[in-house]
Protein backbone atom coordinates (compact mmCIF):
# COMPACT_ATOMS: atom_id res chain seq x y z
CA UNK A 1 0.00 0.00 0.00
CA UNK A 2 0.80 3.53 -0.95
CA UNK A 3 2.56 5.72 2.22
CA UNK A 4 0.01 8.44 0.93
CA UNK A 5 -2.62 10.21 3.00
CA UNK A 6 -6.39 9.22 2.91
CA UNK A 7 -6.39 12.47 0.18
CA UNK A 8 -3.28 10.90 -1.87
CA UNK A 9 -1.60 14.10 -1.68
CA UNK A 10 1.38 13.28 -0.41
CA UNK A 11 4.13 10.95 -1.93
CA UNK A 12 4.53 6.91 -2.47
CA UNK A 13 3.94 4.04 -4.85
CA UNK A 14 0.07 4.20 -5.15
CA UNK A 15 -1.89 1.03 -5.01
CA UNK A 16 -4.41 0.57 -7.47
CA UNK A 17 -6.97 -2.43 -9.42
CA UNK A 18 -8.47 -1.65 -12.76
CA UNK A 19 -11.64 -2.87 -14.01
CA UNK A 20 -12.55 -2.70 -17.37
CA UNK A 21 -8.69 -3.36 -18.13
CA UNK A 22 -9.06 -4.39 -21.62
CA UNK A 23 -10.90 -1.93 -22.48
CA UNK A 24 -10.35 1.27 -24.46
CA UNK A 25 -9.72 3.25 -20.83
CA UNK A 26 -8.04 0.39 -19.33
CA UNK A 27 -5.83 0.03 -22.01
CA UNK A 28 -4.91 3.76 -22.22
CA UNK A 29 -4.71 3.38 -18.37
CA UNK A 30 -2.20 0.31 -18.39
CA UNK A 31 -0.06 3.10 -20.19
CA UNK A 32 -0.29 5.43 -17.68
CA UNK A 33 0.85 3.22 -15.33
CA UNK A 34 3.93 1.84 -17.44
CA UNK A 35 5.17 5.68 -17.59
CA UNK A 36 5.06 6.28 -14.09
CA UNK A 37 6.34 3.13 -12.42
CA UNK A 38 7.59 5.31 -9.86
CA UNK A 39 4.15 6.41 -8.75
CA UNK A 40 1.55 3.51 -10.30
CA UNK A 41 2.13 -0.15 -8.66
CA UNK A 42 -1.26 -2.34 -10.14
CA UNK A 43 -2.60 -4.82 -8.13
CA UNK A 44 -6.02 -6.25 -9.27
CA UNK A 45 -7.57 -6.42 -12.54
CA UNK A 46 -10.29 -7.17 -14.16
CA UNK A 47 -11.87 -7.63 -17.44
CA UNK A 48 -15.44 -9.24 -18.98
CA UNK A 49 -14.04 -12.57 -20.54
CA UNK A 50 -13.99 -11.91 -24.14
CA UNK A 51 -9.94 -11.09 -24.21
CA UNK A 52 -8.32 -13.41 -22.07
CA UNK A 53 -5.13 -13.09 -24.08
CA UNK A 54 -4.91 -9.39 -23.30
CA UNK A 55 -5.76 -9.92 -19.52
CA UNK A 56 -3.11 -12.79 -19.68
CA UNK A 57 -0.58 -10.44 -21.34
CA UNK A 58 -1.46 -7.61 -18.57
CA UNK A 59 -1.45 -9.32 -15.48
CA UNK A 60 2.11 -11.26 -16.23
CA UNK A 61 3.70 -7.42 -17.16
CA UNK A 62 2.08 -5.87 -14.27
CA UNK A 63 2.83 -8.39 -12.08
CA UNK A 64 -0.63 -8.62 -10.50
CA UNK A 65 -1.90 -10.36 -7.06
CA UNK A 66 -5.74 -10.94 -8.74
CA UNK A 67 -7.16 -11.01 -11.69
CA UNK A 68 -11.07 -10.94 -12.16
CA UNK A 69 -12.62 -12.23 -15.07
CA UNK A 70 -17.12 -11.93 -15.37
CA UNK A 71 -17.48 -15.33 -17.17
CA UNK A 72 -17.27 -18.43 -14.69
CA UNK A 73 -16.12 -19.99 -17.66
CA UNK A 74 -13.36 -18.06 -18.73
CA UNK A 75 -11.18 -19.16 -15.62
CA UNK A 76 -9.73 -21.90 -17.10
CA UNK A 77 -8.76 -19.66 -20.76
CA UNK A 78 -7.23 -17.25 -18.66
CA UNK A 79 -5.03 -19.46 -16.93
CA UNK A 80 -3.65 -21.31 -20.20
CA UNK A 81 -3.40 -18.00 -21.79
CA UNK A 82 -0.92 -16.96 -19.10
CA UNK A 83 1.17 -19.66 -19.28
CA UNK A 84 1.25 -19.11 -23.21
CA UNK A 85 2.44 -15.18 -22.57
CA UNK A 86 4.45 -16.55 -19.95
CA UNK A 87 6.16 -18.84 -22.46
CA UNK A 88 6.00 -16.37 -25.46
CA UNK A 89 8.06 -14.44 -23.01
CA UNK A 90 10.86 -16.66 -22.40
CA UNK A 91 9.71 -17.19 -18.90
CA UNK A 92 10.93 -20.11 -17.26
CA UNK A 93 7.97 -21.40 -14.08
CA UNK A 94 10.44 -19.93 -11.70
CA UNK A 95 9.96 -16.51 -13.26
CA UNK A 96 6.98 -15.52 -12.35
CA UNK A 97 3.50 -16.35 -10.86
CA UNK A 98 0.07 -16.90 -11.34
CA UNK A 99 -2.22 -14.47 -9.82
CA UNK A 100 -5.59 -15.75 -8.13
CA UNK A 101 -8.04 -15.97 -10.24
CA UNK A 102 -11.39 -14.61 -9.25
CA UNK A 103 -14.77 -15.61 -11.78
CA UNK A 104 -18.17 -15.03 -12.45
CA UNK A 105 -20.70 -12.06 -12.20
CA UNK A 106 -19.51 -10.70 -9.05
CA UNK A 107 -16.03 -11.27 -9.57
CA UNK A 108 -15.42 -7.26 -10.63
CA UNK A 109 -17.22 -6.40 -7.31
CA UNK A 110 -14.93 -8.45 -5.17
CA UNK A 111 -11.72 -6.84 -6.56
CA UNK A 112 -13.08 -3.56 -6.28
CA UNK A 113 -12.90 -4.17 -2.50
CA UNK A 114 -9.29 -5.48 -2.73
CA UNK A 115 -6.71 -3.93 -0.40
CA UNK A 116 -5.61 -0.70 -2.71
CA UNK A 117 -5.78 3.19 -2.77
CA UNK A 118 -7.35 3.45 -6.01
CA UNK A 119 -9.89 1.89 -8.26
CA UNK A 120 -10.15 2.56 -11.94
CA UNK A 121 -13.81 2.01 -12.92
CA UNK A 122 -13.77 1.73 -17.04
CA UNK A 123 -16.13 -0.70 -17.24
CA UNK A 124 -18.74 -0.24 -19.47
CA UNK A 125 -22.80 -0.10 -19.06
CA UNK A 126 -24.50 -0.23 -15.43
CA UNK A 127 -22.62 -3.63 -14.54
CA UNK A 128 -20.52 -1.31 -12.77
CA UNK A 129 -22.65 0.00 -10.42
CA UNK A 130 -22.49 -2.95 -8.01
CA UNK A 131 -18.34 -2.66 -8.12
CA UNK A 132 -18.77 1.30 -7.72
CA UNK A 133 -20.70 0.87 -4.71
CA UNK A 134 -18.21 -1.82 -3.29
CA UNK A 135 -15.12 0.61 -3.78
CA UNK A 136 -16.77 3.22 -2.05
CA UNK A 137 -18.26 1.12 0.53
CA UNK A 138 -14.94 -0.28 1.36
CA UNK A 139 -12.82 2.87 1.71
CA UNK A 140 -11.15 2.98 -1.63
CA UNK A 141 -10.56 6.01 -3.69
CA UNK A 142 -12.40 5.81 -6.45
CA UNK A 143 -11.17 7.39 -10.64
CA UNK A 144 -15.04 6.98 -12.43
CA UNK A 145 -14.82 6.43 -15.92
CA UNK A 146 -18.33 3.96 -15.39
CA UNK A 147 -20.45 6.94 -15.88
CA UNK A 148 -23.86 4.41 -16.39
CA UNK A 149 -23.31 3.57 -12.40
CA UNK A 150 -23.46 7.04 -11.64
CA UNK A 151 -26.22 7.81 -13.87
CA UNK A 152 -28.12 4.38 -13.01
CA UNK A 153 -27.41 4.65 -9.14
CA UNK A 154 -27.35 8.36 -8.50
CA UNK A 155 -28.36 8.52 -4.47
CA UNK A 156 -26.85 4.97 -4.14
CA UNK A 157 -23.14 5.91 -5.18
CA UNK A 158 -23.54 9.19 -3.53
CA UNK A 159 -24.70 8.05 -0.25
CA UNK A 160 -21.91 5.40 -0.61
CA UNK A 161 -19.10 8.90 -0.74
CA UNK A 162 -17.53 8.41 2.59
CA UNK A 163 -14.92 11.56 2.03
CA UNK A 164 -14.30 14.68 0.11
CA UNK A 165 -12.32 13.44 -3.32
CA UNK A 166 -13.19 9.87 -2.81
CA UNK A 167 -14.99 9.50 -6.10
CA UNK A 168 -12.62 11.33 -9.03
CA UNK A 169 -14.16 11.53 -12.62
CA UNK A 170 -12.05 10.11 -15.48
CA UNK A 171 -14.46 11.13 -18.42
CA UNK A 172 -12.16 14.39 -19.96
CA UNK A 173 -15.50 16.60 -19.40
CA UNK A 174 -15.73 16.36 -15.86
CA UNK A 175 -11.80 16.15 -15.17
CA UNK A 176 -12.11 19.80 -17.27
CA UNK A 177 -14.77 21.20 -14.66
CA UNK A 178 -13.27 19.46 -11.70
CA UNK A 179 -10.01 21.21 -12.65
CA UNK A 180 -11.97 24.54 -13.73
CA UNK A 181 -13.40 24.77 -10.68
CA UNK A 182 -10.47 24.81 -8.51
CA UNK A 183 -10.12 28.21 -10.05
CA UNK A 184 -13.33 29.89 -8.11
CA UNK A 185 -15.67 29.15 -4.97
CA UNK A 186 -18.58 27.27 -5.51
CA UNK A 187 -20.78 30.30 -4.65
CA UNK A 188 -19.15 31.76 -7.67
CA UNK A 189 -20.31 29.76 -9.88
CA UNK A 190 -22.81 30.59 -12.92
CA UNK A 191 -22.81 27.76 -15.23
CA UNK A 192 -21.03 24.79 -16.45
CA UNK A 193 -20.99 24.27 -19.84
CA UNK A 194 -19.93 20.67 -21.23
CA UNK A 195 -18.31 20.73 -24.98
CA UNK A 196 -19.48 17.91 -27.27
CA UNK A 197 -17.86 17.14 -30.85
CA UNK A 198 -20.80 16.51 -32.63
CA UNK A 199 -20.02 12.98 -33.67
CA UNK A 200 -19.77 11.77 -36.99
CA UNK A 201 -23.03 13.67 -37.70
CA UNK A 202 -22.47 17.23 -37.16
CA UNK A 203 -24.41 19.20 -39.07
CA UNK A 204 -27.20 16.89 -40.62
CA UNK A 205 -30.98 17.37 -39.70
CA UNK A 206 -33.06 14.98 -38.47
CA UNK A 207 -34.73 13.36 -41.90
CA UNK A 208 -30.40 12.87 -43.30
CA UNK A 209 -30.09 10.91 -40.01
CA UNK A 210 -32.78 8.55 -41.11
CA UNK A 211 -30.89 5.94 -42.78
CA UNK A 212 -27.63 6.34 -41.41
CA UNK A 213 -25.72 2.60 -40.77
CA UNK A 214 -23.54 1.27 -37.81
CA UNK A 215 -20.61 1.25 -39.36
CA UNK A 216 -20.93 5.89 -40.33
CA UNK A 217 -22.11 6.04 -36.80
CA UNK A 218 -18.60 3.89 -35.41
CA UNK A 219 -16.36 6.49 -37.03
CA UNK A 220 -16.17 9.30 -34.79
CA UNK A 221 -13.80 12.26 -35.99
CA UNK A 222 -11.96 12.38 -33.07
CA UNK A 223 -11.78 10.38 -30.18
CA UNK A 224 -11.01 6.14 -30.30
CA UNK A 225 -13.71 4.87 -28.08
CA UNK A 226 -15.64 1.33 -27.34
CA UNK A 227 -18.70 0.47 -29.91
CA UNK A 228 -21.18 1.13 -26.95
CA UNK A 229 -19.47 4.84 -26.29
CA UNK A 230 -19.12 5.75 -30.04
CA UNK A 231 -22.79 5.33 -30.85
CA UNK A 232 -23.66 6.90 -27.96
CA UNK A 233 -21.87 9.96 -29.14
CA UNK A 234 -23.12 9.93 -32.67
CA UNK A 235 -26.89 10.27 -30.69
CA UNK A 236 -25.90 12.62 -28.31
CA UNK A 237 -27.11 9.80 -25.08
CA UNK A 238 -23.19 9.65 -24.12
CA UNK A 239 -23.47 13.56 -23.69
CA UNK A 240 -27.02 13.54 -22.00
CA UNK A 241 -25.50 10.77 -19.37
CA UNK A 242 -22.58 13.10 -18.99
CA UNK A 243 -25.32 16.30 -17.97
CA UNK A 244 -26.78 13.78 -15.89
CA UNK A 245 -22.85 12.86 -14.40
CA UNK A 246 -22.49 16.43 -14.12
CA UNK A 247 -25.28 17.34 -12.28
CA UNK A 248 -24.48 14.83 -9.58
CA UNK A 249 -20.87 14.89 -9.19
CA UNK A 250 -20.68 18.43 -8.82
CA UNK A 251 -24.64 19.59 -7.21
CA UNK A 252 -25.06 21.52 -10.39
CA UNK A 253 -28.73 22.56 -11.29
CA UNK A 254 -29.75 21.11 -14.37
CA UNK A 255 -31.17 24.73 -15.67
CA UNK A 256 -27.23 25.48 -14.91
CA UNK A 257 -25.83 22.75 -17.01
CA UNK A 258 -25.11 23.51 -20.94
CA UNK A 259 -23.87 21.49 -24.08
CA UNK A 260 -22.01 23.48 -26.83
CA UNK A 261 -20.42 21.78 -29.83
CA UNK A 262 -17.28 22.10 -30.23
CA UNK A 263 -15.36 19.69 -33.05
CA UNK A 264 -12.15 20.42 -32.81
CA UNK A 265 -12.34 18.44 -28.57
CA UNK A 266 -9.58 20.64 -27.65
CA UNK A 267 -11.74 22.53 -24.90
CA UNK A 268 -13.37 19.47 -23.06
CA UNK A 269 -15.13 22.00 -20.73
CA UNK A 270 -15.91 25.02 -19.07
CA UNK A 271 -17.17 26.92 -16.15
CA UNK A 272 -18.78 30.76 -16.18
CA UNK A 273 -18.41 32.67 -13.37
CA UNK A 274 -20.97 35.37 -11.99
CA UNK A 275 -18.64 38.23 -12.89
CA UNK A 276 -18.99 36.65 -16.34
CA UNK A 277 -15.45 35.30 -16.67
CA UNK A 278 -15.05 31.93 -18.08
CA UNK A 279 -12.34 29.24 -17.21
CA UNK A 280 -11.76 26.71 -19.83
CA UNK A 281 -9.42 23.29 -19.99
CA UNK A 282 -7.84 23.11 -23.13
CA UNK A 283 -5.41 19.91 -24.52
CA UNK A 284 -5.15 17.41 -27.25
CA UNK A 285 -7.92 14.63 -27.37
CA UNK A 286 -5.73 11.74 -25.44
CA UNK A 287 -7.54 10.45 -22.56
CA UNK A 288 -4.26 9.72 -20.84
CA UNK A 289 -4.38 13.30 -19.49
CA UNK A 290 -7.57 13.10 -17.44
CA UNK A 291 -7.04 9.32 -16.73
CA UNK A 292 -3.41 10.33 -15.11
CA UNK A 293 -4.66 12.97 -13.12
CA UNK A 294 -7.45 10.55 -11.60
CA UNK A 295 -4.90 7.93 -10.72
CA UNK A 296 -2.74 10.93 -9.23
CA UNK A 297 -5.43 12.89 -7.49
CA UNK A 298 -5.11 16.05 -6.35
CA UNK A 299 -1.42 15.85 -8.30
CA UNK A 300 -0.58 16.22 -11.87
CA UNK A 301 1.53 13.57 -13.49
CA UNK A 302 4.41 15.05 -15.74
CA UNK A 303 3.53 14.39 -19.02
CA UNK A 304 1.04 11.77 -18.94
CA UNK A 305 0.14 13.32 -22.49
CA UNK A 306 1.49 15.78 -24.89
CA UNK A 307 0.22 19.31 -24.53
CA UNK A 308 -0.67 21.62 -27.58
CA UNK A 309 1.59 23.06 -29.81
CA UNK A 310 0.58 26.93 -29.63
CA UNK A 311 3.71 27.71 -32.75
CA UNK A 312 0.76 26.14 -35.09
CA UNK A 313 -2.07 28.41 -36.33
CA UNK A 314 -5.20 27.26 -35.19
CA UNK A 315 -8.77 27.56 -35.22
CA UNK A 316 -11.47 26.51 -32.36
CA UNK A 317 -15.61 26.22 -33.51
CA UNK A 318 -18.17 27.10 -31.07
CA UNK A 319 -21.61 25.84 -32.85
CA UNK A 320 -25.21 25.51 -30.31
CA UNK A 321 -26.73 22.21 -30.54
CA UNK A 322 -29.33 20.90 -32.66
CA UNK A 323 -32.23 19.72 -30.13
CA UNK A 324 -34.56 18.78 -33.00
CA UNK A 325 -31.82 16.20 -34.73
CA UNK A 326 -30.37 15.22 -31.69
CA UNK A 327 -32.98 15.13 -29.10
CA UNK A 328 -30.98 12.74 -26.46
CA UNK A 329 -29.49 15.56 -24.53
CA UNK A 330 -32.80 17.05 -23.88
CA UNK A 331 -34.02 13.56 -22.87
CA UNK A 332 -31.39 12.74 -20.36
CA UNK A 333 -32.51 16.27 -18.49
CA UNK A 334 -35.94 15.29 -18.34
CA UNK A 335 -34.75 12.08 -16.92
CA UNK A 336 -31.97 13.69 -14.77
CA UNK A 337 -34.96 16.24 -13.29
CA UNK A 338 -37.71 13.24 -12.53
CA UNK A 339 -35.15 11.56 -10.29
CA UNK A 340 -35.26 8.14 -8.69
CA UNK A 341 -35.01 5.11 -11.16
CA UNK A 342 -35.79 7.73 -14.41
CA UNK A 343 -32.34 7.73 -15.60
CA UNK A 344 -31.46 3.74 -14.96
CA UNK A 345 -34.49 3.05 -16.91
CA UNK A 346 -33.19 5.29 -19.81
CA UNK A 347 -29.85 3.72 -19.86
CA UNK A 348 -30.58 0.34 -19.62
CA UNK A 349 -33.30 0.78 -22.40
CA UNK A 350 -30.30 2.75 -24.25
CA UNK A 351 -27.95 -0.36 -23.96
CA UNK A 352 -31.09 -2.65 -25.73
CA UNK A 353 -31.40 -0.48 -28.38
CA UNK A 354 -27.67 0.27 -28.89
CA UNK A 355 -27.19 -3.55 -29.74
CA UNK A 356 -30.19 -3.86 -31.54
CA UNK A 357 -28.98 -1.00 -34.29
CA UNK A 358 -25.87 -2.49 -34.32
CA UNK A 359 -27.22 -6.12 -35.26
CA UNK A 360 -29.50 -4.12 -37.82
CA UNK A 361 -32.71 -4.40 -36.08
CA UNK A 362 -33.22 -0.91 -35.35
CA UNK A 363 -32.82 2.30 -37.29
CA UNK A 364 -30.32 5.06 -35.68
CA UNK A 365 -33.43 7.89 -35.25
CA UNK A 366 -35.45 4.83 -33.63
CA UNK A 367 -32.34 4.47 -30.47
CA UNK A 368 -33.29 7.71 -28.75
CA UNK A 369 -37.32 7.24 -30.17
CA UNK A 370 -37.61 4.05 -28.34
CA UNK A 371 -35.84 5.18 -25.22
CA UNK A 372 -38.01 7.67 -24.84
CA UNK A 373 -41.14 5.38 -25.11
CA UNK A 374 -39.70 3.35 -22.11
CA UNK A 375 -39.45 6.38 -20.08
CA UNK A 376 -42.13 7.44 -20.39
CA UNK A 377 -43.96 4.43 -19.63
CA UNK A 378 -41.84 3.01 -16.87
CA UNK A 379 -42.97 2.77 -13.42
CA UNK A 380 -41.14 4.98 -11.79
CA UNK A 381 -39.24 5.01 -7.82
CA UNK A 382 -38.25 7.99 -6.25
CA UNK A 383 -36.14 6.20 -3.60
CA UNK A 384 -34.57 3.35 -5.11
CA UNK A 385 -32.41 0.93 -3.46
CA UNK A 386 -30.01 -1.27 -5.37
CA UNK A 387 -32.60 -3.78 -5.32
CA UNK A 388 -35.13 -1.55 -7.06
CA UNK A 389 -32.58 -0.05 -9.61
CA UNK A 390 -31.93 -3.43 -10.85
CA UNK A 391 -35.25 -4.27 -11.16
CA UNK A 392 -35.76 -1.10 -13.12
CA UNK A 393 -33.61 -1.76 -15.22
CA UNK A 394 -34.31 -5.22 -15.91
CA UNK A 395 -38.18 -3.73 -16.77
CA UNK A 396 -36.85 -1.00 -19.05
CA UNK A 397 -34.46 -4.05 -21.10
CA UNK A 398 -37.88 -6.31 -21.15
CA UNK A 399 -39.46 -3.42 -22.35
CA UNK A 400 -37.29 -1.79 -24.78
CA UNK A 401 -36.81 -5.48 -26.69
CA UNK A 402 -40.70 -5.64 -26.69
CA UNK A 403 -40.60 -2.24 -28.70
CA UNK A 404 -37.64 -3.14 -31.12
CA UNK A 405 -39.40 -6.37 -31.89
CA UNK A 406 -42.51 -4.68 -32.64
CA UNK A 407 -41.08 -1.88 -34.94
CA UNK A 408 -40.12 -4.94 -37.00
CA UNK A 409 -36.70 -5.79 -35.80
Amino acid sequence: MTTSGADGSAGGVRDLVLLGSTGSIGTQAVDVVRAAPDRFRVVGLAAGGGRVDVLAAQALDLGVEVVAVAQATAAQDLQLAFYAAAQARGFSRGDFSVPKILAGPDAATELAAWPCDTVLNGMTGSVGLAPTLAALGAGRTLALANKESLVAGGPLVQAAVQRPDQLVPVDSEHSALAQCLRGGRAAEVRRLVLTASGGPFRGRTRAELADVTPAQAMAHPTWDMGPVITINSATLVNKGLEVVEAHLLFGTPFDDLDVVVHPQSVVHSMVEFVDGSTLAQASPPDMRLPIGLALGWPDRLPRPAYGLDWTTAAHWDFEPLDDDAFPAVELCKSAGRRGGTAPAVLNAANEVCVQAFVEGRLPFLGIVDTVAAVVDEAPLRERATLADVLTSEQWARTRASELVASSGG
